[in-house]
């Protein structure tokens, strides 16, 4: 059973940085691009930031570009996103995502999410 399960949300001020981290489980970690994806309140769910399998690639969101950084840890299954310098606008629940494919639409997999919330 595949399992993705992300941390590290919270209420922050604006300005402020969070890391979120997210654990995988139930599929070989390796071979699998990561993402993570956002959905405000009200809005569709939007991709912010992907990691090729070996991290050699990325790829952002135009309004996170130089704030929020993606990264990996395939030896211990683990994806984190360092997010700095965040604003109201990035409140949402974020999603941790899973895909054979780097560019994907959709990806196969998500997890549960986590709360972010900027207040100005």
């Amino acid at each position: 059973q595949v399992e993705l399960v992300e941390s590290g949300g919270g209420l922050v001020q604006s300005g402020d940085s969070l890391r979120l981290s997210c654990t995988v489980s139930g599929l070989t970690f390796g071979n699998y691009a990561m993402g993570w994806f956002r959905q405000p309140p009200g809005k569709e769910r939007e991709v912010v930031a992907r990691i090729s399998w070996n991290g050699g690639s990325t790829l952002y969101a135009d309004d996170v570009k130089g704030r929020f950084t993606i990264s990996r840890d395939n030896t211990e299954k683990m994806v984190y996103l360092q997010m700095n310098r965040l604003k109201p606008e990035d409140t949402a629940i974020y999603y941790c995502g899973a895909d054979s494919n780097f560019r994907a639409v959709k990806y196969d997999y998500y997890g549960q999410g986590t709360q972010v919330t900027v207040s100005s």
